[in-house]
């Protein structure tokens, strides 16, 4: 119930302040859940953008989910490497540090040049926005394994070999899928710019097409969309994870 009151209390306040009101530029919710509907199922206004949700969400979580496990399974190694290797950490993560304060807009002129207009650069782009989460976050999880724990593991005969997979995965794991978490997150924040690179289908891409028709009640709708599949993600990833971290008390609970 309590986590109902600030959607509920936030439609009361759109509804009160636009309902009723013929030239505001922001649509009443009713307008909108009844686009959300025609953009779904149709039957109600039944032109071009009817019934072709599906479809566009279909593209964006294609998108989003393909470009974040590509980022995963580069991010994640590499983390590792720079987090326990001093010589990989003093070759690579000042050029790292380099290029992560560069925001993802300012990669769009040259994924386009680089790839094209068209989902490649979409795809480029959800990569880049889920990368530097899963990195920076692997990063610090391995290098901050308390050192006591190495101590406790040599004391019960764990090899010098077997550390990283006894001690190391184990302990770095509640940060690691922290920065997964953030990763998924940023790659559902990352997917309207990444579909501004000329994609004909994704909730971007409509939600981009609709600003330019003055159809503020798509946009909301498209909002609305990625807002609901991003929260499921979230789930997912934090379900995913307890299962992993079942073994302790602060995660697995």
């Amino acid at each position: 119930m309590l986590a109902l009151l600030a959607p509920v209390l936030f439609l009361a306040f759109w509804h009160f302040t636009t309902a009723g009101q013929p030239f505001s530029l922001i649509p009443p919710p009713l307008e909108v859940g009844k686009q959300l509907w025609d953009l779904a199922f149709g039957g109600i206004w039944d032109d071009l953008y009817s019934r072709t949700l599906l479809e566009h969400a279909v593209a964006s979580v294609s998108r989003v989910y393909g470009g974040f496990l590509f980022a995963a399974a580069f991010a994640l190694p590499l983390g590792m490497l720079i987090g326990r290797v001093d010589l990989v950490r003093a070759a690579l993560d000042p050029t790292l540090q380099l290029l992560r304060p560069i925001p993802v807009t300012a990669w769009l002129p040259l994924a386009m040049i680089v790839f094209g207009i068209g989902p490649r650069s979409a795809f480029f782009l959800v990569f880049l926005g889920a990368f530097y989460p899963i990195l920076v976050n692997t990063i610090f999880g391995v290098r901050n394994v308390e050192p006591r724990l190495f101590e406790a593991a040599v004391m019960l005969g764990v090899s010098p070999s077997a550390l990283f997979w006894k001690v190391v995965l184990p302990a770095s794991l509640p940060s690691i899928f922290t920065g997964l978490r953030l990763g998924l997150g940023f790659a559902w924040v990352v997917i309207v710019v990444g579909e501004m690179t000329g994609v004909q289908t994704g909730l971007g891409a409509i939600i981009m097409e609709a600003r330019q028709l003055s159809r503020t009640e798509i946009v909301i709708s498209g909002m609305i969309v990625i807002g609901i599949l991003g929260f499921v993600s979230d789930y997912l990833v934090q379900l995913l994870g307890k299962r992993l971290l079942r073994w302790s008390p602060q995660h697995g609970g």
